[in-house]
């Protein structure tokens, strides 16, 4: 298996994801966040960085020196001790010569690999605008049903469809009309954010999840509202750019699958 150096592939990923101008929440480390001796052999994605995916990681690297791409990544809080689950975390990267990469918001904005674009391709929704602020950026588009898709329940089961088992949950909130025109998504935790999809002049609203208020502002200010899992919406992302990022520096990727449920 040919070997790729990591800062060449780290250069390339903040490049093409702008992580230098993406905002994020305050503590939010966006790039590398554990490199390994120096050289990648192969890429896995995986939505989290938690023991469950590091060890499966671990279990399979097999001497490749992998580079893991994940969404939501290690550190959160600032500065902190390295001890405890995070001690573990990093000793089961460094011993399997792991390297670690996270992009959060500009993984969920980014036009080509972002999970708000690419779910919005898995539906056949063309995107025609951004709306939802976050930190003066856009970070939700929004595009017309098509036309197997207008009504609410078959925009539902599609959702769940294209998403997988992890989607089975999927719920909907029918505070908008049976017939569905104009679509926004945001992946991940967007709850919070039916009333910027309302601004946009949206009908339908597509999320993970949200706080229990969602329910009451979809039904008072008539948006429906599909709440198809935290975790289910945003493995597609990470899918995507591992694709795009084996592609160009000629290596293999699979993705490592461990839903929350949530």
């Amino acid at each position: 298996m040919p070997r790729v150096p990591l800062g060449e592939i780290v250069s390339y990923l903040d490049s093409y994801l702008r992580i230098a101008d993406v905002p994020d929440e305050r503590n939010a480390v966006n790039g590398l966040q554990v490199e390994n001796t120096g050289r990648v052999g192969s890429i896995v994605a995986a939505v989290d960085a938690s023991q469950a995916t590091i060890d499966g990681v671990a279990a399979g690297a097999d001497g490749e020196s992998p580079l893991l791409l994940v969404h939501h990544g290690i550190f959160w809080e600032g500065n902190v001790p390295l001890t405890g689950r995070r001690y573990r975390r990093i000793t089961a990267l460094l011993e399997q010569d792991i390297a670690l990469y996270s992009a959060h918001i500009p993984l969920d904005l980014h036009p080509e690999v972002g999970n708000n674009v690419v779910l919005a391709e898995r539906l056949g929704i063309e995107v025609e605008g951004w709306f939802g602020d976050y930190h003066g950026a856009p970070i939700g588009v929004w595009g017309h049903a098509p036309q197997r898709l207008t009504v609410r329940d078959s925009l539902l089961l599609e959702v769940t469809h294209a998403l997988g088992a992890a989607a089975a949950g999927a719920r909907l909130v029918p505070g908008g009309p049976e017939v569905v025109g104009r679509v926004g998504i945001i992946t991940g935790s967007a709850g919070n954010m039916i009333a910027a999809a309302r601004d946009a002049g949206l009908d339908t609203f597509i999320t993970g999840e949200g706080p229990h208020h969602s329910y009451f502002d979809a039904m008072e200010w008539g948006v429906n509202v599909l709440f198809a899992g935290h975790y289910a919406t945003e493995t597609l992302g990470v899918q995507a750019l591992a694709s795009h990022v084996a592609e160009r520096f000629g290596l293999e990727w699979e993705f490592h699958d461990h839903p929350t449920g949530l």
